[in-house]
C-alpha cells in the first residue's frame, strides 16, 4: 500500500521503520528506506536513545536518512535539519506537542479543540518552543480565532526569529484581513523568503499580495518563481491562469494554466470553474458544460457551477437549461448570499418557459 501510494504521489523514496521501548524507558529506532523505483526496502543502522532522550533520537534519525540517501548536503545544511528536529529539549513539552499534532490531524472540531489544549500545555511547559507556538496558532486559525492565531505566530517569531513558517502564516492572515493589509502581508512573506529562499508557498503569497495591489507583472514573476521551486503546485498554475484571463486577456495561456492545475489536482474546483468560464466566453459551450458538470459531480451543492451550467445550456439546449435553472433555484434559494442571483435566475427561467412551453 505504501509503495502504491508513493508511486501515485510520484515520490522517489519512502521513510518508515520500527521502534521498541526498553524496560528502563529507553528507545530503539530501526529506520527503513523504500526505493519507489525498484520497490526494494532496506533497514538502516538502529538508533538507540536513553531514557528521556526521545528528541535527540529523532535528530539522529534525520542524519541517518540524509546519509542513506547520499543527498550531499553541506555541513551547515545538515546542522539546520538536525536543529529543526530538536525543537525543544523538554520531553514533556515534546510529548504534548506530538499528541496535539496527532489530535489536529483528525480534522474535526473535537480534534482541534483537543489539539489547542495540548499545544497550549506544550508552550506552557516550554515557552521557548517556537514550533509549538506556530502549530497552536494554526489550530486557533482553524477554529476561527484569528486574534489568538496571530498572537501565537508573533510569539513564535519572537522566540525563534529564524523560523520562516510563522512569518508566512502572518502574511496569510494579513491577506485575508477585511482591512486589506497587503503591504504588511508583503513584508511578512518577504521575511519568510529571506529565511527560506526555496519557500514556494511564500512566493505564492507574494504573488497573491502583488496581484491584490494591481501589480500583475510582479505577481506573475513571483508565481513563476514559485513554479521553479515547486512545479507540481496546482494553486500556482491556477493563480497564473486567473491573472492571464481576468487581467491580461491571454486566453490560451489561461487555458493552459488552468489545465495544468486540473491535471495536478482533478478536484481543484476553482480551476475547473475558471476553465469552464473561458470555454463559455469563447463559445465552446459543450466544453464549458463538461467542466461545470465535473464540478457538480464533486460538489452537488456548488451554486456557481449550477448557475453557469444553466447559462451554458441556454446556448445549446433551452429545455435542459430550464431544468438546470430550476435545480439552481431550489439549491440557492436557501443561501442568503445567492439572493440576487436567484432573482436573475428566475427571470431567465421565465423567459425560457415563455419561448419553450412544455
Amino acid at each position: 500500500a505504501a509503495l502504491a501510494l508513493a508511486r501515485a504521489l510520484k515520490a522517489e523514496s519512502v521513510f518508515y521503520g520500527d521502534y521498541q521501548r526498553s524496560p528502563d524507558g529507553g528507545l530503539t529506532l530501526t529506520p527503513r528506506l523504500l526505493d519507489v523505483k525498484t520497490g526494494e526496502g532496506q533497514a538502516l543502522e538502529a538508533i538507540t536513545g536513553k531514557p528521556g532522550q526521545l528528541v535527540e533520537a529523532q535528530a539522529d534519525l534525520i542524519q541517518a536518512y540524509v546519509k542513506a540517501l547520499k543527498v550531499g548536503l553541506k555541513a551547515d545544511e545538515v546542522q539546520r535539519m538536525v536543529a529543526a528536529a530538536k525543537p525543544t529539549t523538554n520531553v514533556t513539552a515534546f510529548e504534548a506537542f506530538a499528541k496535539g499534532r496527532r489530535s489536529a490531524l483528525r480534522n474535526t472540531q473535537e480534534g482541534n479543540e483537543g489539539a489547542a489544549e495540548l499545544l497550549a500545555r506544550a508552550v506552557e511547559v516550554d515557552p521557548t518552543f517556537a514550533l509549538a507556538h506556530y502549530q497552536l496558532g494554526m489550530v486557533h486559525l482553524t477554529l476561527g480565532n484569528r486574534w489568538k492565531a496571530a498572537a501565537q505566530f508573533r510569539a513564535a517569531t519572537q522566540v525563534d526569529p529564524s523560523l520562516a513558517d510563522p512569518y508566512k502564516a502572518l502574511g496569510d492572515l494579513f491577506m485575508s484581513s477585511p482591512r486589506r493589509l497587503y503591504d504588511q502581508a508583503i513584508e511578512a512573506y518577504e521575511k519568510a523568503v529571506v529565511l527560506r529562499p526555496h519557500y514556494a508557498e511564500a512566493q505564492v503569497g507574494l504573488g497573491d499580495a502583488r496581484a491584490a495591489k494591481g501589480d500583475n507583472e510582479g505577481a506573475i514573476a513571483h508565481y513563476q518563481k514559485a513554479l521553479s521551486l515547486d512545479p507540481l503546485n496546482a494553486r500556482v498554475h491556477f493563480a497564473l491562469g486567473k491573472i492571464y484571463y481576468t487581467e491580461k486577456g491571454l486566453y490560451y495561456e489561461a487555458v493552459n494554466s488552468y489545465k495544468k492545475a486540473v491535471d495536478l489536482d482533478p478536484y481543484f474546483l476553482d480551476a475547473r470553474m475558471g476553465l469552464g468560464e473561458i470555454y463559455e466566453e469563447k463559445g465552446l459551450y459543450k466544453d464549458a458544460i463538461a467542466e461545470y458538470r465535473k464540478v457538480i459531480e464533486t460538489d452537488a451543492k456548488h451554486a456557481g457551477a449550477r448557475y453557469n451550467l444553466a447559462l451554458a445550456y441556454e446556448k445549446v439546449d433551452p429545455k435542459e437549461a430550464i431544468t438546470q435553472w430550476e435545480r439552481y433555484i431550489d439549491l440557492a434559494s436557501q443561501v442568503a448570499t445567492e439572493k440576487e442571483w436567484v432573482d436573475v435566475a428566475r427571470q431567465h427561467l421565465k423567459k425560457l418557459r415563455e419561448k419553450h412551453p412544455q
